[in-house]
C-alpha cells in the first residue's frame, strides 16, 4: 500500500513540473491595421520561458521569441501584416505533454472620434481625480487605504463618475480640453492619491473606476465637444508595482541594486560645462524611494511603454499625452516615442513636462530646436513653466521702463525666438504640483487677482 501511494505521489509531483501556469499576458489585446506591424506581448508565469510557443492566424509571423534573465518572462514579437483580419488569435504555450492556449483578440481599428490632438485655441482644465467629485463612495476604500478628507495627503474619494457627472459644468466654465492627473492603478502603501506612482499600466485605478468607466468619460466629453488629455509617466513606477516582485532582468531598473536619489538638475543635460556623472545622476536616479526609475535603454521595456502608450490611444481615444517628468527620462527612448505616436495619430498631440526656469532651456526640449540641434526631441508642445514664475511676480510689483511689474511679460515675450514653435507652448499660471495663483482667501472670493 504504501508503494503504491508513493508512486502516485511521484506521478503528482511529475505532472506539477510541467504544469503551465500564466499570470499575465500585456497588452490583452491588440488591433489589426496598424502603420507599425510589431507586436510586442510579454508574459509572465512560472518558469514559462521553458514553454514552446506557436501561433497559428492568417497575416500574423513570429519575428522573435526572447527569453531574459528571469525564466517567468517572454516576450513575444509578431508581425501583423495589413491583411491580417480582426478576429481571435490563439497562443498556445506547450512543456512536454502539458498544453496551455490563450485566446489573444485582434481587433478592428476603433472608429469613435478621438485621438484629435490639442492646440493654442484650447483651453485645458486640470482635474486630480481624487479631489473633484465623489460621485460612487462604494469604490472609495482599497485595501488598508481608507478616504481620509481630514488629512491632505490621504485619499479623498473622488472618481470618474464623479467627473463624468460635472462634464456640463466644465464645459459651461468654457473649458474645451480636460488634463486628469494619472488614472491608472496606484495600489500604494498610504494611498499615492496623486496618482504618479503607478502599479500597473494597463488598469485604472480602481477607486476611480474601472477601465470602461474611463472609455465612457473620454466618449461623453467628446459627445460634448470637448478633448481629453491623459498623463502618463515613463520616468518611473510605484514602489509596489509587480515588476518589483520579480525583475525580467537585472537591467530593468535604472540603480536597481543600489538605491541612488535623482538630483533634479535638470539643466545639466544641456550645460555644456556639466560633468557628465552630474547628467547621469539626473536621468537614472530614482524620483523617490517610492518611485523607482525606469531603464528606458532596455529594448524589451522601452517597447513595452511606447506600445502602452498607442494602447491607450486606440483603446480609449485620448486626444492628448501629458508626459511627466520629460527630461528625466532617456532622451532617445523619448525621441523615438514622440515620433512613433505621431506616425500612428498624426493630429495627436503630446506635452512635455519641462520644469525648467529658463525658456532657452525650456526650447531645447521642442520639436526641431536649433538649440538642441542635431538632435530632436519630436515633442510638439512643451510646458511654459518660465511665464508661469514671471505671472505670479508680475502683479506684485510696480511697472516701469527697464523692469518690474508688466514689463517683466514684455519683456520674456519678445524673446519667444528662442523656440522653433512659439504658439505650442502650454501656458497657465499654477498647477497641481505648485501653489494656487490667488494668494489670499479674498481672493477666492472676488477673483481679483485673476482679474
Amino acid at each position: 500500500m504504501k508503494r503504491l501511494l508513493l508512486f502516485t505521489i511521484c506521478l503528482l509531483c511529475a505532472s506539477s513540473v510541467y504544469a503551465i501556469d500564466i499570470s499575465r499576458l500585456e497588452p490583452a489585446c491588440w488591433w489589426v491595421g496598424m502603420k507599425n506591424p510589431e507586436l510586442q506581448i510579454m508574459v509572465y508565469g512560472k518558469n514559462i520561458a521553458s514553454s514552446q510557443v506557436y501561433i497559428d492566424y492568417p497575416g500574423v509571423r513570429v519575428k522573435e521569441i526572447v527569453g531574459v534573465e528571469n525564466p517567468n518572462y517572454l516576450f513575444l514579437y509578431l508581425d501583423i501584416s495589413r491583411d491580417a483580419s480582426p478576429g481571435t488569435m490563439n497562443l498556445i504555450f506547450q512543456k512536454g505533454k502539458e498544453k496551455e492556449i490563450r485566446a489573444f483578440e485582434l481587433k478592428e481599428r476603433n472608429k469613435k472620434v478621438g485621438a484629435a490632438g490639442f492646440s493654442p485655441a484650447d483651453v485645458m482644465y486640470l482635474i486630480t481625480p481624487d479631489r473633484f467629485a465623489n460621485a460612487d463612495p462604494s469604490n472609495d476604500n482599497l485595501d488598508d487605504v481608507k478616504i481620509d478628507r481630514s488629512r491632505g495627503g490621504a485619499r479623498h474619494g473622488g472618481d470618474l463618475r464623479g467627473i463624468i457627472n460635472k462634464l456640463d459644468y466644465i464645459r459651461d466654465l468654457g473649458f474645451t480640453t480636460i488634463w486628469l492627473n494619472p488614472v491608472l492603478e496606484n495600489r500604494m502603501p498610504g494611498g499615492s492619491y496623486h496618482g504618479y506612482a503607478i502599479t500597473d499600466f494597463y488598469q485604472v485605478d480602481p477607486r476611480f473606476g474601472t477601465n470602461e468607466e474611463y472609455c465612457e468619460l473620454i466618449d461623453k466629453a467628446h459627445e460634448k465637444g470637448m478633448k481629453v488629455v491623459m498623463d502618463m509617466i515613463f520616468n518611473h513606477c510605484g514602489s509596489s508595482h509587480w515588476w518589483l516582485k520579480d525583475f525580467p532582468s537585472s537591467d530593468w531598473l535604472n540603480n536597481q541594486d543600489n538605491f541612488v536619489q535623482t538630483n533634479h538638475f535638470k539643466w545639466t543635460l544641456m550645460d555644456v560645462h556639466a560633468p557628465q556623472s552630474e547628467r547621469e545622476i539626473l536621468v537614472n536616479g530614482w524620483f523617490g524611494r517610492g518611485m523607482p526609475d525606469l531603464n528606458q535603454k532596455n529594448r524589451h521595456l522601452a517597447r513595452y511603454l511606447i506600445q502602452n502608450s498607442i494602447w491607450w490611444i486606440e483603446y480609449s481615444q485620448i486626444d492628448g499625452i501629458r508626459q511627466d517628468t520629460h527630461p528625466y527620462a532617456d532622451y532617445d527612448f523619448m525621441a523615438t516615442w514622440c515620433k512613433e505616436v505621431e506616425n500612428e495619430y498624426p493630429d495627436f498631440n503630446i506635452v512635455g513636462e519641462t520644469w525648467i526656469g529658463s525658456n532657452v532651456l525650456v526650447s531645447y526640449w521642442q520639436k526641431d530646436s536649433k538649440v538642441a540641434a542635431p538632435k530632436n526631441s519630436h515633442l510638439r508642445t512643451v510646458m511654459d513653466f518660465p511665464l508661469m514664475d514671471q505671472m505670479n511676480n508680475a502683479f506684485d510689483e510696480e511697472t516701469n521702463d527697464w523692469n518690474g511689474g508688466l514689463y517683466r511679460l514684455f519683456d520674456y515675450l519678445s524673446q519667444d525666438i528662442v523656440y522653433a514653435d512659439p504658439m505650442n507652448l502650454l501656458v497657465f499660471l499654477d498647477n497641481h504640483d505648485t501653489s494656487r495663483f490667488y494668494r489670499s482667501e479674498e481672493d477666492t472670493k472676488n477673483l481679483n487677482r485673476y482679474k
